[in-house]
């Protein structure tokens, strides 16, 4: 005898999304829309990497009349992937932390690539890199929608999505858990009674040009040259009318990874570009710089 699971609405939704992971809808991920639908807080047409096609297998499911798409949400298109100019990355990693399916590889300072194969389309590292050395090209002609994507890529896609979420709730976990640890090292150690302080010795010369050679003042340097470099190849892009794309809609998880960036960058003391444009400031489509 053959046991049936049944599934749950939002479980029968999912399935028929395309599990981009893109955000567009509103929500940090495919499931959380579908739990949204199920719950009737949100419409079963804001979906644009699934189109018409998965508006009417929503529509089906759920017994309610075929709608057009919402494009307050974003355009049906046909699917791009993204592409990294390696000679203008600075491996800086925050496309690394964007990306919902682990499509790009690379390592910090080092060049970053997309495995164009496991690429969802979905825009998300393109706000997060601070020298806009992300072009999303489009790869299926004029397919759009359900046609440019299968249903056997979408399966794929979800199953690195999981991946991904179960591997950061376990690196979550085993930070949380270093920091308990540091902290109670911490609290034995001021239990502990504290030695007299001995008298002040006399620094010798090498000890202070030791000390000169500061090593943050290094790394800042050396990030801030990749800067400059980058800031006149977006000039020189600028020139040729190339500038930042698909920074509509960006969500809420991306702005933050966008915001602490600039906020580890202000620590480092490193200058932006005068013309740069900053989350938040401006009009739609800004970036930082």
């Amino acid at each position: 005898m053959t046991a049936t699971i049944s599934k749950t609405l939002a479980e029968r939704i999912e399935d028929l999304l395309p599990q981009t992971q893109c955000t567009k809808c509103g929500y940090p991920a495919c499931r959380p829309y579908a739990d949204a639908i199920a719950a009737g807080d949100a419409s079963y047409n804001q979906c644009p990497p699934g189109g018409a096609e998965g508006i009417a297998r929503l529509a089906a499911l759920l017994g309610k009349p075929d709608i057009p798409l919402d494009t307050t949400h974003g355009l049906e298109r046909a699917r791009p992937v993204a592409v990294i100019d390696e000679n203008v990355c600075i491996g800086c990693t925050l496309c690394m932390q964007a990306c919902p399916v682990d499509a790009i590889v690379g390592a910090a300072k080092q060049m970053h690539t997309v495995i164009a194969e496991l690429c969802t389309g979905c825009d998300l590292c393109v706000p997060p890199c601070p020298v806009d050395c992300i072009a999303m090209v489009p790869v299926t002609g004029e397919r759009t929608g359900w046609d440019a994507w299968s249903q056997d890529e979408a399966d794929a896609a979800r199953a690195r999505h999981d991946r991904r979420t179960a591997r950061l709730e376990r690196e979550r976990a085993a930070a949380e858990a270093r920091a308990s640890a540091r902290q109670a090292a911490r609290a034995a150690q001021a239990d502990q009674p504290r030695p007299e302080t001995p008298p002040a010795q006399p620094v010798a010369p090498a000890t202070v040009q030791a000390a000169s050679d500061d090593p943050e003042a290094k790394k800042r340097a050396i990030i801030q040259a990749a800067l400059e470099r980058a800031r006149k190849k977006k000039e020189e892009m600028a020139q040729l009318g190339a500038g930042p794309k698909n920074t509509d809609h960006v969500s809420a998880a991306v702005q933050a990874q966008i915001d602490a960036a600039e906020e580890r960058r202000r620590r480092l003391g490193l200058k932006d570009d005068e013309n740069a444009s900053h989350p938040g400031e401006g009009g739609q489509g800004d970036k930082p710089a």
